[in-house]
């Protein structure tokens, strides 16, 4: 019987190995040791090395103290923010603008098309486009950090703080903090609630005997600009706070602004109390009688109905969905590698699976800093939704995509009027936008036209991870919608007998001008792919093929080419020659890196295009997703060596912080797409595309490279 039974289960693993042959059956990574080898490590006060707790719709991220003791301090780095998907307010429309106001028309087909943009024809206009852009903006819910004061009464400085030792362990999702104040030492903990908007935090020191450490919560007033870092501590007349119920083992606290109200609810251990400092600034003050501390705090758009969960129901909340979340899904191992840059690889992948899964797992297309501090007044681009949520499917977390998936069905409405408007059919999905899909005006923005696939990618990801019926019905109409947007966007050139594409439109490289640019090589390639798999999904269906979508494919451009190699766009003869062609995105790789080979490509072609891109690009003129994108491109070229001297290119954009942030710039201190990229691309490196027979197509096959994976999904 013993033989029999290891028969079968050899004839399983072998029919296992010949269905999913890259899969590292055998690997039995050790998850544990693999994420634990890249805890964060802190010695200093470091604005850019600021750590996070959160998961996915709410984070909260704290300074070298283990809570946001010096927000001002790091204003400038990564910010001490607290933000929930929820939490969006407007300021008073006191002039009655209208949306009209930041119309601009383009001559498009022969007709006027209104688009959404920033006017400043008029200061009118101006300030109708600033409000609309400015409104509504996502908000920083509040500021807690510790209240630390000096024998002589003064309060501390980020200098006092000395003998710091900072760690935060993925695994667990904890930050255990240690330092003295005035040669008295303080430890923390700080967690976050896995399924609900609360952080938790533990404190030990003989300074909460001598009455010299307290907890501190401030409400900010947003700021209304581009970006709010949670630290407005002017404008008290604005906002109103109140303390609406308070005894020894909590409080509850209101917070009113112009359109927005929610709630902080604390609890702590028996015997402290809460006062009102000064407007919109509160103290917590823990019992003298004992040197430990932990309380909890719950942010929530409603005043709770139950208890808040003290510190050890948050912390093994925290333990246990962590531990989950590393156990599911894919891993990679690059231990035993020869090469010096493995270890830098893992880091990065290591702590943007725990970046994204905090910041990006949310049931909305999140913003480009996620759930930290607000760029571009806190609103989602969801060009970059490619970016943030395509990794979660291919990592075998599909459900953490779904989420945000599903959000298209809520604006699906505005969308398709956002069509109508402009004379096309199905729906056009917005760019710039918040969480009800309301039009951001952008004088780019709203020409791009790269987010109209996303959706037929996303639910063909949904598809493939649940290939049943269900599926199909479930999001047949988006696919649908979309499509025929896309191919009433398509203008027929009677003359030349081809759809084209444009002009009216801005490219993925932001390059050039809507007016003049038609034929952009990735969006070409997109539509094609994208109009077959909405095809292929009536033919999953039962249903006939669309007439209307069949003739643009037959018919559409083929992508533009001189010299042996693709150009940016067909309007752009001076593609590489022009110096201000070659810097941002170069997505003309895009179109065989995000994108499989398509019946426009010809591969000979890309791979001349990826080699003058290469030599040539001005690479420190581009964004944290370009080197992911220029690695995927890479590696369906087989060229596995380039995908990794991409993702680890020493360029500022390339930069991956301690904390695990991609920096950009003073701007963009951190920058989720190109984390999201990077998962991405690693995935297919690993596990390879729909046709690859090449095993971990991605890595070198030279022996510098030992990769263990299993898990993963493959690209189309």
């Amino acid at each position: 019987m013993k033989m029999l039974f290891f028969g079968r289960k050899l004839a399983a693993v072998m029919l296992l190995t010949f269905l999913c042959p890259f899969t590292s059956l055998y690997a039995q990574i050790n998850r544990q040791g693999l994420v634990q080898r890249h805890q964060v490590l802190i010695n200093k006060i470091d604005s850019l090395s600021s750590l996070s707790v959160g998961n996915g719709k709410f984070a909260f991220t704290v300074d070298a103290t283990g809570l946001q003791t010096f927000p001002d301090a790091y204003e400038k780095g990564v910010p001490l923010g607290t933000q929930s998907e929820w939490a969006w307010d407007s300021f008073k429309d006191t002039a009655n603008y209208r949306l009209e106001e930041t119309y601009k028309y383009y001559d498009q087909y022969g007709r006027k098309v209104s688009y959404t943009v920033q006017l400043n024809e008029t200061q009118r206009t101006k300030d109708a486009s600033n409000y609309y852009r400015q409104n509504v903006h996502r908000l920083q819910l509040g500021n807690i950090g510790f209240e630390l004061s000096k024998a002589n009464g003064d309060p501390a400085m980020p200098a006092d703080i000395k003998d710091i030792k900072q760690m935060l362990d993925p695994w667990t999702g904890e930050i255990r903090s240690s330092f003295t104040f005035e040669g008295i030492p303080v430890t923390v903990i700080t967690v976050g609630h896995q399924d609900q908007d609360l952080i938790a935090t533990t404190v030990k020191s003989d300074l909460i005997k001598l009455g010299r450490l307290k907890i501190r919560l401030r409400f900010p007033y947003p700021t209304g600009d581009w970006v709010d870092v949670g630290n407005n501590w002017e404008d008290t007349e604005k906002h109103t706070s109140s303390i609406i119920n308070s005894n020894q083992n909590g409080a509850v606290l209101k917070h009113q602004l112009d359109s927005a109200a929610y709630f902080a609810a604390f609890s702590w251990k028996t015997g402290a109390r809460i006062v009102e400092k000064s407007k919109h600034y509160y103290t917590i003050i823990p019992d003298k009688k004992t040197n430990d501390f932990s309380f909890s705090c719950l942010f929530s758009a409603k005043k709770s109905q139950y208890g808040v969960p003290l510190f050890a129901a948050v912390q093994a909340n925290s333990i246990n969905k962590w531990k989950a979340f590393w156990l599911s899904g894919a891993a990679v191992d690059f231990s035993g590698s020869i090469d010096k840059r493995a270890f830098e690889l893992e880091r990065r992948i290591i702590l943007s699976l725990y970046l994204t899964k905090i910041q990006c797992a949310g049931d909305f297309p999140p913003q480009e800093t996620g759930l930290t501090y607000n760029s571009w007044f806190g609103k989602p681009h969801l060009e970059m939704h490619w970016w943030h949520g395509v990794h979660f499917a291919l990592w075998g977390r599909p459900a953490l995509l779904s989420k945000s998936v599903d959000w298209y069905f809520t604006v699906k409405d505005k969308a398709a009027k956002l069509a109508k408007r402009q004379g096309f059919d199905g729906v056009r999905w917005q760019k710039m936008t918040d969480n009800k899909g309301n039009e951001s005006p952008s004088s780019v923005g709203a020409m791009l036209i790269w987010q109209q696939p996303h959706i037929i990618t996303f639910t063909e990801l949904e598809y493939r991870a649940h290939p049943d019926q269900k599926t199909l019905q479930k999001y047949k109409d988006l696919v649908f919608k979309t499509a025929d947007f896309m191919a009433s966007f398509a203008h027929y050139d009677v003359d030349k007998e081809r759809y084209v594409l444009g002009p009216g439109l801005i490219p993925a490289q932001e390059r050039f001008k809507a007016e003049t640019t038609f034929n952009p090589t990735y969006e070409l390639a997109y539509w094609e792919w994208a109009l077959k798999t909405a095809q292929q999904w009536r033919s999953r269906l039962g249903m006939e093929r669309n007439a209307k979508w069949d003739d643009v494919i037959a018919k559409l451009s083929p992508l533009p080419k001189q010299d042996g190699v693709y150009l940016a766009t067909e309007s752009a003869t001076d593609s590489y020659t022009n110096p201000e062609y070659k810097t941002d995105h170069p997505s003309v790789l895009g179109a065989y890196g995000m994108l499989p080979e398509t019946s426009l490509l010809d591969k000979a072609v890309m791979k001349n295009t990826f080699n003058l891109v290469w030599d040539t690009w001005s690479w420190n003129d581009t964004w944290g997703w370009d080197f992911p994108m220029t690695a995927m491109t890479a590696a369906r070229l087989n060229m596995p060596e380039k995908a990794i001297d991409a993702l680890l290119m020493n360029v500022k954009t390339n930069t991956y912080l301690v904390n695990g942030h991609n920096y950009q710039d003073d701007r963009l201190r951190l920058y989720l797409p190109g984390n999201g990229g990077l998962l991405t691309a690693i995935a297919m490196m690993c596990a390879g595309w729909d046709g690859n027979t090449v095993e971990s197509p991605g890595f070198p096959k030279d022996g510098t490279w030992k990769v263990k994976w299993e898990g993963f999904k493959k690209m189309m």
